[in-house]
């Protein structure tokens, strides 16, 4: 693709030498020799005949893969975080994604899929089906033993799955919160992409703190300087403070379908001050929580 994106316009001749291929534009001099190999040696392509698939809103499955494939482990060491894990459970499709650091989950309910073994799903083609479904009608979708198929248009997708026992989620989502905090989410959106301009890269972080009304964000001092901005919040409570990887706020922001943003958190006993520490996981959502929420573990400052 990058050869072709770099081509002028007019006809490309594919010249098939022993095996190998050459690309030649007849407008200007220039070849591209590309190494290919035997068909033979193609890892074959598994089929989806006589597969009974289930069919689902093609809107409502990318909101799936929009909601959480951020959120997926980039560590070699941990591939079984390497994809999104999907399962049916009460009625319900749900998607997970975690890096250990967070953890996005979103369900869609009263679905009518049938039951299929939890499964964990390659990141690449979920960001392929994202980009070329439509959003109108229903995408058909089968989970058969270590593969997956999808079909759209006129397009067919299959994959093999991650191998690996997906984390338990409903264990890192915390409960028995006992303070949460509403701001506006374009707010917030603003003055996080202000203060990360002095966020040191290798780090990431900015600190919230919250008290009755207000949220400040801070990006602590760096070889370049500091910043700070104060902006509404509805809150009335002890003071809080915490700090965050910047991007584990940004990226649910982004998919957050909601006017405003909603901060749950767990106080712990520790206190210094009039300030209190979080000990526990912190869960982030839209004004409703009813289907996607993202948990974000505090980073120490």
């Amino acid at each position: 693709m990058s050869i072709l994106a770099s081509l002028p316009t007019g006809e490309v001749e594919f010249l098939q030498e022993d095996i190998g291929v050459v690309i030649k534009p007849f407008s200007k001099k220039v070849k591209f020799q590309l190494k290919s190999q035997a068909s033979d040696k193609f890892p074959e392509i598994g089929s989806s005949e006589n597969i009974n698939f289930f069919e689902f809103p093609a809107k409502d499955f990318k909101e799936l893969i929009k909601h959480t494939v951020f959120a997926v482990s980039d560590d070699p060491n941990r591939y079984f975080m390497s994809g999104v894990f999907f399962e049916k459970k009460d009625e319900k499709l749900i998607a997970v994604a975690t890096d250990g650091r967070r953890l996005s989950c979103i369900k869609k309910e009263g679905v009518n899929v049938p039951d299929f073994t939890p499964s964990i799903v390659p990141v690449k083609i979920l960001n392929c089906i994202y980009k070329n479904a439509p959003d109108e009608g229903n995408i058909k979708v089968a989970f058969i033993d270590k593969s997956m198929f999808v079909k759209f248009l006129n397009l067919e997708f299959s994959t093999v799955l991650v191998e690996g026992q997906f984390p338990n989620y409903d264990r890192v989502i915390p409960d028995n919160l006992n303070a949460k905090f509403q701001v506006n989410k374009a707010d917030l959106d603003a003055a996080l992409k202000r203060t990360a301009i002095m966020v040191e890269k290798k780090v990431n972080k900015i600190i919230f703190k919250i008290s009755s009304g207000v949220l400040k964000l801070i990006s602590p001092e760096s070889e370049i300087g500091a910043a700070d901005e104060e902006i509404p919040c509805r809150y009335d409570g002890q003071n809080i403070s915490m700090a965050f990887n910047y991007n584990y706020v940004t990226d649910p922001i982004r998919v957050i379908d909601s006017e405003n943003l909603v901060f749950e958190v767990k106080i712990g006993d520790n206190q210094i001050g009039d300030e209190a520490n979080i000990i526990t996981a912190v869960i982030m959502h839209g004004e409703s929580a009813a289907d996607y929420l993202h948990v974000i573990m505090p980073m120490t400052y």
